[in-house]
This record gives structure tokens, sequence and C-alpha cells, in this order.
């Protein structure tokens, strides 16, 4: 690791400017789910990991989405109150639960999903395809560099020596 020759700069710092990023186009997607359903950005976040990864637990979800647990904890309830995912007791495990989308909770996952795809594509047309791979194989290589996956530290969001 080479030693820092430059004065820390928060705009040029690649966490703070990935993060300002995705930050920026999660609001502009947050506008077509908020807008439609109501939904917040966690409820979003556990609808699209039912629809995409089929049942699991929320704590699969926070572990997947590096959402706490205590979002993810009011985003099941809210969903589950809108009738768009069930609660049962797993199989494997009684003290936990297993999280799956209704009928009414596939359908919002399914629209949603296309409007998050047309959303995408309006993002590759201002980029251009050739600048969005290269966004895609960058940010790639980045999370495969990350220190925490490098060393397996702060993997559970519930450890705080994570």
């Amino acid at each position: 690791m080479t030693e820092p020759t430059r004065a820390f700069d928060l705009q040029d710092f690649l966490p703070y400017v990935l993060n300002q990023a995705a930050e920026e186009l999660s609001r502009g997607f947050q506008v077509v789910y908020r807008t439609r359903y109501g939904m917040t950005r966690t409820q979003w976040r556990v609808l699209a990991n039912l629809g995409k990864f089929g049942a699991m637990t929320a704590r699969d979800i926070c572990a997947i989405s590096h959402v706490e647990k205590t979002k993810v904890s009011r985003a099941v309830a809210a969903l589950e109150q809108a009738q768009m995912l069930t609660r049962e007791v797993s199989s494997k495990d009684r003290r936990a639960e297993v999280l799956s989308l209704t009928e009414s909770g596939k359908a919002v996952f399914a629209e949603l999903g296309q409007l998050g795809v047309a959303f995408d594509a309006q993002l590759r047309d201002r980029l251009g395809e050739a600048e969005a791979k290269q966004l895609i194989a960058l940010l790639g290589r980045l999370v495969d560099l990350s220190p925490r996956k490098a060393t397996g530290a702060g993997t559970d969001p519930d450890d705080p020596a994570s």
C-alpha cells in the first residue's frame, strides 16, 4: 500500500463519489415506486429481493441488500399489511420466518421490474452502451477488491465487530 501524498478531498474519495451516484440514481427510481405504490426504498428492496430470489428470511434479505434488520422488519410489516407478502415459520429453524410474495406482490414486482428495465435503459442511452458496460465491469471489480470482501469482515450487519 502506498503512502498518501495528497490532501484528502471528499469530492475525489471513491466511496463518497460512488455513494453520491448511487443515491441520485436510487432517488430517481424511487419516484416510480413511491408514486405508484407509496413504497419506501426498503420496501422496494425487500419486494425486489423476494421477486428475484424467491422465498427467504428477513435475515437473508439483510445480508443480500445490506439493509439494517430494523428497517427490513418495518418494511416486511408494511408489505404484509399491504398483502404483498406472507410469513411462514421456517421448517428448518422454528425461530425464523420465511417470507414469500403473494400473487399481488408478484404482480407489483413484475410491473415495477418492467419500469426498472425502462429506467435502466434510459441511463444506458445517456451513457452509451460501451460506457455502461465499462461502468458495470469497473463496479464489479471494485466490489471484488473491497477490503470487506477480501477479509470477510463486515459481512454480518448485526455484528458490531464487522
